[in-house]
């Protein structure tokens, strides 16, 4: 695409204005990085305040009493069952238990459901939603009213705070409706960076006000999507197209925690939901695969679709993230390795420009996440 038929944030003149370095990035022109730099724009997301601009994102509102019950037909996940203001982190599956995409959904009462999915899979899953589910709920796309920020960081509930003091009571995946310089919102304590933090949804014509105003505040600076995938990749959370698609299910994406307990095999309402009958399998039977963390033993960073090879040499999967990790001090990677491999401590090589690079299986996260559960 070129930079005419890339679509635009509603805050791209601002990135500009802020000196933002624009790359395309699923058919949006999105800043990447700031005059700060990826490394120290990292480093503050983590030890002060960082705004990020996620109004690529897709943002979709379900209506109706029927609304959670018709979600789970689509999702592992208990909808019915989701507090008032709640969210949960949840996967859109298909028939052969792959994943399509995944997905925070919160119950705003009034019998109204909040999703926000990824930006390269909106379109789709809006098509998904209307198709499977339109007759039993009203579905409304925000895709064109509604821009989506996020302040992460040890300082994000200093900063918010100011605005709006309730927010500094609200724990770890709570949601609520706030007015943030009298501008109605959608406030979630919750992130892509492993910090603490809230995601803010905001109508499209007050998004430049309200991000100016948080920039304002001296513990704030705009962050880009490299350091989004630095802080996102140290604190183990997946990357949809990269770490996990259609062509991998929950159990092999490491994922099977984001199944509810009520909709696993055995559960109150267990399945119901695409795959259901793979999954359960792959849950008794054991995978060929599955996703783990990866600590290269050497400074050589490690990307994305390299090669990983047992001792003899023989293949046995592929990095699917990979770089440095500021905050950790080396570099780190995901990937996929054949299950014999999968044990935590298990030795693996990643095969870089023809040289064996030794790795070590690893725990994720990374580095600590720092949530405030309360």
């Amino acid at each position: 695409m070129t930079t005419e038929t890339l679509a635009k944030t509603p805050l791209h003149a601002l990135h500009l204005e802020l000196g933002a370095r624009m790359v395309p990035f699923a058919g949006y022109e999105m800043p990447v990085q700031y005059p700060l730099g990826v490394l120290k724009e990292h480093l503050h997301s983590r030890d002060q305040a960082g705004l990020f601009d996620v109004s690529h994102m897709g943002q979709i509102l379900l209506r109706g009493a029927d609304a959670g019950a018709a979600l789970e037909t689509l999702v592992p996940v208990d909808i019915v069952e989701l507090p008032v203001g709640q969210q949960r982190y949840a996967l859109f599956t298909d028939d052969n238990g792959g994943i399509l995409d995944d997905l925070m959904v919160a119950n705003l009462g009034d019998e109204r459901l909040f999703l926000v999915v990824n930006a390269a899979c909106k379109e789709q899953d809006l098509a998904h939603l209307k198709t499977h589910i339109g007759a039993r709920c009203q579905i409304e796309s925000l895709f064109e009213s509604r821009a989506l920020l996020a302040l992460q960081g040890l300082r994000a509930v200093d900063v918010l705070a100011r605005l709006a003091p309730e927010v500094a009571q609200m724990t770890f995946m709570r949601i609520a409706e706030i007015e943030l310089l009298g501008i109605p919102c959608i406030v979630s304590r919750s992130g892509y960076t492993g910090e603490d933090g809230f995601e803010i949804s905001v109508p499209v014509e007050h998004a430049d006000k309200l991000a100016r105003a948080l920039l304002a505040e001296p513990e704030v600076q705009p962050i880009g999507l490299g350091a989004r995938d630095s802080l996102r990749l140290e604190a183990g959370l997946c990357l949809y197209g990269h770490d996990m698609s259609s062509a991998t299910t929950p159990v092999e994406a490491s994922l099977l925690w984001a199944i509810s307990k009520a909709r696993r095999e055995g559960g109150a309402r267990a399945g119901g939901f695409p795959g259901a009958a793979r999954i359960f399998a792959q849950q008794q039977e054991g995978v060929a695969c599955r996703r783990v963390g990866l600590l290269p033993q050497e400074r050589t960073p490690v990307r994305e679709g390299t090669e990983i090879v047992d001792a003899q040499g023989a293949p046995i999967g592929k990095v699917t993230s990979g770089g440095f990790g500021p905050s950790l001090g080396a570099p780190l990677a995901m990937g996929y390795v054949a299950s014999a491999h999968a044990a935590e401590g298990s030795e693996v090589w990643a095969i870089v420009r023809g040289k064996r690079v030794p790795m070590k299986v690893a725990r994720t996260p990374f580095v600590a996440q720092r949530y405030y559960r309360g």
